[in-house]
Protein backbone atom coordinates (compact mmCIF):
# COMPACT_ATOMS: atom_id res chain seq x y z
CA UNK A 1 0.00 0.00 0.00
CA UNK A 2 1.29 3.44 -0.92
CA UNK A 3 1.60 6.22 1.62
CA UNK A 4 -0.84 9.08 1.28
CA UNK A 5 1.99 11.28 0.02
CA UNK A 6 3.03 8.75 -2.65
CA UNK A 7 -0.59 8.12 -3.62
CA UNK A 8 -1.08 11.83 -4.23
CA UNK A 9 2.22 12.10 -6.13
CA UNK A 10 1.38 9.22 -8.47
CA UNK A 11 -2.19 10.43 -8.97
CA UNK A 12 -0.90 13.91 -9.80
CA UNK A 13 1.56 12.42 -12.30
CA UNK A 14 -1.23 10.54 -14.13
CA UNK A 15 -3.62 13.52 -14.14
CA UNK A 16 -0.96 15.97 -15.32
CA UNK A 17 0.14 13.57 -18.05
CA UNK A 18 -3.46 13.05 -19.17
CA UNK A 19 -4.01 16.80 -19.41
CA UNK A 20 -0.87 17.23 -21.52
CA UNK A 21 -2.01 14.46 -23.87
CA UNK A 22 -5.47 16.06 -24.02
CA UNK A 23 -3.88 19.16 -25.55
CA UNK A 24 -2.22 16.91 -28.12
CA UNK A 25 -5.56 15.24 -28.85
CA UNK A 26 -7.21 18.62 -29.38
CA UNK A 27 -4.38 19.73 -31.70
CA UNK A 28 -4.64 16.53 -33.72
CA UNK A 29 -8.38 17.04 -34.11
CA UNK A 30 -7.85 20.65 -35.21
CA UNK A 31 -5.29 19.51 -37.79
CA UNK A 32 -7.73 16.83 -39.06
CA UNK A 33 -5.57 13.90 -37.98
CA UNK A 34 -8.58 12.02 -36.68
CA UNK A 35 -7.13 8.53 -36.23
CA UNK A 36 -4.24 9.88 -34.16
CA UNK A 37 -6.69 12.09 -32.28
CA UNK A 38 -8.73 9.03 -31.27
CA UNK A 39 -5.59 7.15 -30.24
CA UNK A 40 -4.76 10.05 -27.93
CA UNK A 41 -8.37 9.94 -26.73
CA UNK A 42 -7.67 6.43 -25.53
CA UNK A 43 -4.46 7.62 -23.91
CA UNK A 44 -6.06 10.45 -21.93
CA UNK A 45 -8.80 8.19 -20.60
CA UNK A 46 -6.26 5.49 -19.71
CA UNK A 47 -4.12 7.96 -17.77
CA UNK A 48 -7.09 9.51 -15.95
CA UNK A 49 -8.42 6.06 -15.05
CA UNK A 50 -4.98 5.05 -13.76
CA UNK A 51 -5.00 8.14 -11.52
CA UNK A 52 -8.38 7.05 -10.19
CA UNK A 53 -7.13 3.50 -9.59
CA UNK A 54 -4.19 4.93 -7.62
CA UNK A 55 -6.33 7.12 -5.35
CA UNK A 56 -8.99 4.47 -4.81
CA UNK A 57 -6.63 1.53 -4.15
CA UNK A 58 -3.54 3.34 -2.79
CA UNK A 59 -1.51 1.09 -5.05
CA UNK A 60 0.40 1.52 -8.30
CA UNK A 61 -1.57 1.64 -11.53
CA UNK A 62 -1.48 -1.68 -13.39
CA UNK A 63 0.37 -2.11 -16.67
CA UNK A 64 -2.79 -2.57 -18.72
CA UNK A 65 -4.51 -0.55 -21.43
CA UNK A 66 -8.06 -1.91 -21.35
CA UNK A 67 -10.23 1.01 -20.27
CA UNK A 68 -13.14 -1.14 -19.10
CA UNK A 69 -10.82 -3.14 -16.86
CA UNK A 70 -9.26 0.03 -15.44
CA UNK A 71 -12.72 1.46 -14.74
CA UNK A 72 -13.59 -1.74 -12.91
CA UNK A 73 -10.39 -1.60 -10.83
CA UNK A 74 -11.18 2.02 -9.97
CA UNK A 75 -14.65 1.03 -8.79
CA UNK A 76 -16.17 3.41 -11.30
CA UNK A 77 -19.93 3.19 -11.54
CA UNK A 78 -20.54 3.16 -15.27
CA UNK A 79 -23.72 3.82 -17.16
CA UNK A 80 -24.39 1.70 -20.22
CA UNK A 81 -23.30 4.56 -22.47
CA UNK A 82 -19.98 4.90 -20.60
CA UNK A 83 -19.40 1.12 -20.79
CA UNK A 84 -19.94 1.23 -24.54
CA UNK A 85 -17.69 4.29 -24.93
CA UNK A 86 -14.85 2.69 -22.93
CA UNK A 87 -15.09 -0.55 -24.90
CA UNK A 88 -15.06 1.25 -28.23
CA UNK A 89 -12.27 3.67 -27.31
CA UNK A 90 -10.15 0.73 -26.08
CA UNK A 91 -10.23 -0.55 -29.65
CA UNK A 92 -8.51 2.63 -30.86
CA UNK A 93 -5.43 1.59 -28.93
CA UNK A 94 -5.14 -1.55 -31.06
CA UNK A 95 -6.42 -0.15 -34.34
CA UNK A 96 -3.73 2.52 -34.48
CA UNK A 97 -0.83 0.31 -33.40
CA UNK A 98 -0.86 -2.70 -35.68
CA UNK A 99 -0.11 -2.32 -39.41
CA UNK A 100 -2.65 -4.90 -40.60
CA UNK A 101 -5.58 -2.89 -39.23
CA UNK A 102 -4.02 0.56 -39.15
CA UNK A 103 -4.58 1.45 -42.81
CA UNK A 104 -8.20 0.32 -42.68
CA UNK A 105 -8.78 2.37 -39.52
CA UNK A 106 -7.14 5.47 -41.03
CA UNK A 107 -9.42 5.22 -44.07
CA UNK A 108 -12.53 4.85 -41.92
CA UNK A 109 -11.56 7.63 -39.54
CA UNK A 110 -13.26 10.63 -41.09
CA UNK A 111 -14.29 13.78 -39.24
CA UNK A 112 -17.83 12.44 -39.06
CA UNK A 113 -16.57 9.22 -37.46
CA UNK A 114 -14.26 11.04 -35.02
CA UNK A 115 -17.05 13.43 -34.03
CA UNK A 116 -18.97 10.49 -32.53
CA UNK A 117 -16.21 10.09 -29.95
CA UNK A 118 -14.36 13.39 -29.64
CA UNK A 119 -16.64 15.30 -27.27
CA UNK A 120 -17.71 12.24 -25.22
CA UNK A 121 -14.03 11.43 -24.63
CA UNK A 122 -13.31 15.01 -23.53
CA UNK A 123 -16.37 15.05 -21.26
CA UNK A 124 -15.47 11.74 -19.63
CA UNK A 125 -11.87 12.84 -19.18
CA UNK A 126 -13.03 15.99 -17.39
CA UNK A 127 -15.31 13.93 -15.14
CA UNK A 128 -12.57 11.40 -14.32
CA UNK A 129 -10.13 14.17 -13.36
CA UNK A 130 -12.80 15.72 -11.14
CA UNK A 131 -13.40 12.31 -9.56
CA UNK A 132 -9.67 11.91 -8.85
CA UNK A 133 -9.59 15.32 -7.16
CA UNK A 134 -12.56 14.40 -4.95
CA UNK A 135 -10.90 11.17 -3.79
CA UNK A 136 -7.43 12.53 -3.06
CA UNK A 137 -6.42 12.48 0.58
Amino acid sequence: MLSIKKTNEFAEYWVKSSREKRKTMESLYASRRYADCLFFGHLILEKALKALVVVKTRDHAPYIHNLSRLANLAGLEESESIRILLARVSEFNLETRYPDVRLEFYRACTKQYADQFYQPILDLHRELCRNVKQHRS
